[in-house]
């Protein structure tokens, strides 16, 4: 493991543009291979990064190094309705006692800067969030593509750090497949 870095970790509800451009730089560089490799659309555009970055609704955990620079970025959420792809509705009627105490959350996306990967960025947001979880007892939703999955091992990496940390308990909630058919040509008449 790499040497630990100093971190302060920050939650902001919005961020100032030098910011938003230089997380917004981190995030095309962490998740561009996504393009390729996860079929639905796991990249924000742009304009959409920006007015998450700039929604109070949503808690940006900012991590910084000892020198101030941006070194990590998670985003979290309790107002669902800021996730485009998921379904407030579920949540509500899965987890209606957590619903009506305002502790269901969903995790949006974590980033670390490639050089700072093996270091302690990552561990140290996700502690922070989780503490806030435990003491609330909440419910928290994330989701990972196939390739990060699977391939990857986020999930599994992500299941062993939660159960480091909290006594949790995590399971795949849902799942979305997306198939393809690939066509050659009509049928032939025999």
């Amino acid at each position: 493991m790499a040497e630990p870095t100093v971190l302060d970790i920050v939650v902001e509800r919005e961020l100032d543009d030098e910011t938003i451009a230089d997380y917004w730089k981190l995030y095309r560089e962490t998740f561009a291979e996504l393009e390729t490799r996860a079929m639905a659309r796991h990249l924000l555009h742009e304009h959409e990064f920006v007015e998450e970055m700039k929604d109070a609704r949503v808690m940006k955990y900012v991590a910084r190094n000892a020198a101030g620079q941006v070194v990590g970025l998670s985003t979290l959420t309790r107002d669902l309705v800021t996730v485009p792809w998921i379904s407030p509705g579920w949540w509500a009627h899965h987890y209606p006692e957590h619903t009506a105490r305002d502790a269901v959350y969903y995790l949006g996306f974590t980033l670390v800067r490639h050089e700072e990967r093996k270091s302690n960025v990552m561990w140290a947001m996700i502690s922070t969030i989780v503490e806030m979880l435990v003491e609330e007892r909440a419910v928290c939703g994330y989701d990972y593509c196939k390739f990060n999955d699977e391939v990857l091992g986020l999930g599994s990496g992500t299941e062993s750090l939660l159960h480091r940390i909290a006594d949790v308990e995590v399971d795949a909630a849902d799942t979305q497949t997306y198939y393809r058919a690939l066509f050659a040509g009509p049928r032939g008449s025999s």
